[in-house]
């Protein structure tokens, strides 16, 4: 019996001995941790808050839209002259990878996940972002650096002082990375960095295969275009400043609409320079017209009832794997008697190519090809328009079959305004990603708390074991 009682005290001794080099090793990684002052703890998991969420929402919004984000930087590129350098695969490879990467950076942020190595890389990529910037800021490329997609517009200025102030944190980060509380222990933390990374993925795939699952541009399902066109009352107009260049006497001088000289001056040129921007309608740069040049936009928006926009910036590079399926709607199209009209920026060789290779007959019309972009992610796509509101869009992958097609579109259900809400798309991400990362959380954090319930109990039995062996001695 004594043996017995003299073995439970070895093993809970040595068990004690191993929870000590556990704890010593742990402190050995947080000490440096734990000497922080509050304030500098406080500072990083605010910093680490804003840089993350930050991350979080400009990767996601890129995530959906690649293809936004691939025109995005062709713009760059072009602004470079090197747009005919870098092939289109290239370009939206990037972009799903640079969204990608940006999530992904956020949600390790914010879950404290590899402290070390991701503060790093988060500085390492704010460096390259503000730098771009800069240039952004200077140089005046682009209207927009596309930083949150189409979901928030900034100015150049604003977006330097934003990626600063980022900056700014990610560097807070890289000085103190394990000052950021950490809610997923180190053994489990693969399974969140899996996770995140494949979910993201999969979401700018199924977006590329479809259409973006949240859609901020101006031509969203259940816009009206006509109305998205006009100029409310009183909005505020653009003011302009005419200079004049005039010679007397082999002078030359500048002179505005109030001290315009007399007759004895002569007039050389004139400068006319927007001093002032005034109200831009959503929509502004939407025509269509036919190919002997008559502008029909008002007519075709105009019209009640229903009609199919077939979008297609080049139709040299559209997909024609579909065609079929955009033949039979059009067949559809001419038995209920609804408008179709194929929108293009095509040559006349790419429009009869087209017509060679998919037989079709519908009309073609011009539209300017940056608005057909952002018409629809998709090339070709497909818009179902009533009353001049869009009602459906689908993608070349997507599109209704024969039997969403049977009888007049005022009671088929494709015929209707749907019923998914963003709330509901929001709902479905966060069941889909981030409830799974919570539940991971609160899991590791229940079995975090019960190795420290069980450790406590050996020692109160290790301590009762030494206190009945000192009452025997």
């Amino acid at each position: 019996m004594e043996q017995e009682d003299t073995s439970q005290e070895q093993s809970a001794i040595q068990q004690n001995n191993l929870t000590q080099t556990t704890a010593r090793l742990s402190a050995g990684k947080d000490g440096r941790a734990r000497r922080l002052g509050w304030g500098v703890r406080f500072l990083v998991n605010v910093c680490r808050l804003l840089l993350g969420l930050t991350f979080v929402f400009s990767g996601y919004v890129k995530a959906i839209d690649p293809l936004g984000l691939q025109y995005k930087l062709q713009d760059y590129l072009g602004a470079l002259s090197l747009q005919a350098c870098v092939p289109d695969s290239v370009t939206l490879g990037i972009s799903v990878l640079l969204s990608a990467l940006e999530f992904s950076l956020g949600i390790f942020i914010l879950f404290a996940i590899r402290r070390r190595v991701v503060t790093r890389l988060a500085l390492i990529l704010m460096v390259c972002l503000t730098l771009v910037t800069v240039w952004v800021a200077v140089a005046n490329p682009v209207s927009d650096c596309g930083c949150f997609g189409d979901a928030l517009k900034l100015t150049n200025g604003q977006t330097l002082a934003k990626n600063v102030a980022l900056l700014l944190c990610a560097v807070v980060l890289s000085q103190w990375p394990l000052g950021m509380v950490r809610f997923i222990s180190r053994s489990n933390q693969w399974i969140a960095i899996n996770f995140t990374i494949l979910f993201i993925f999969l979401t700018s795939l199924y977006c590329l295969y479809t259409l973006p699952i949240f859609d901020f541009r101006p031509y969203h399902v259940g816009a009206n275009i006509l109305k998205g066109m006009e100029i409310p009352p009183g909005a505020p107009q653009p003011q302009f400043e005419t200079t004049f260049v005039m010679e007397k006497n082999g002078e030359r001088r500048e002179f505005s609409l109030e001290n315009y000289p007399d007759s004895t001056w002569q007039f050389i040129d004139s400068k006319t320079v927007q001093t002032k921007a005034g109200y831009v309608p959503p929509i502004h740069d939407f025509s269509i017209q036919l190919a002997e040049g008559d502008d029909i936009t008002e007519e075709v928006l105009s019209r009640k009832g229903y009609l199919f926009l077939l979008i297609s910036t080049h139709l040299g590079q559209a997909d024609d794997s579909n065609f079929g399926d955009i033949d039979q709607i059009y067949e559809y199209a001419q038995q209920e008697k609804i408008p179709f009209y194929c929108l293009t920026a095509s040559s006349e060789k790419e429009i009869q190519h087209w017509e060679d290779i998919t037989g079709a007959e519908y009309p073609f019309c011009m539209t300017d090809e940056t608005t057909l972009k952002t018409i629809i992610r998709s090339n070709p796509g497909l818009l179902l328009l009533k009353d001049g509101t869009i009602i459906r869009k689908w993608s070349h992958n997507r599109l209704p079959d024969s039997e969403e097609l049977k009888g007049p579109l005022a009671k088929l259900p494709i015929g209707q305004m749907p019923e998914d809400s963003v709330a509901k798309t929001i709902t479905q991400v966060v069941l889909w990603f981030f409830l799974p990362l919570i539940l991971l959380t609160l899991a590791d954090r229940t079995w975090a708390w019960s190795q420290v319930v069980r450790r406590k109990t050996r020692l109160i039995r290790l301590r009762k074991l030494r206190r009945g062996e000192t009452e025997n001695k």
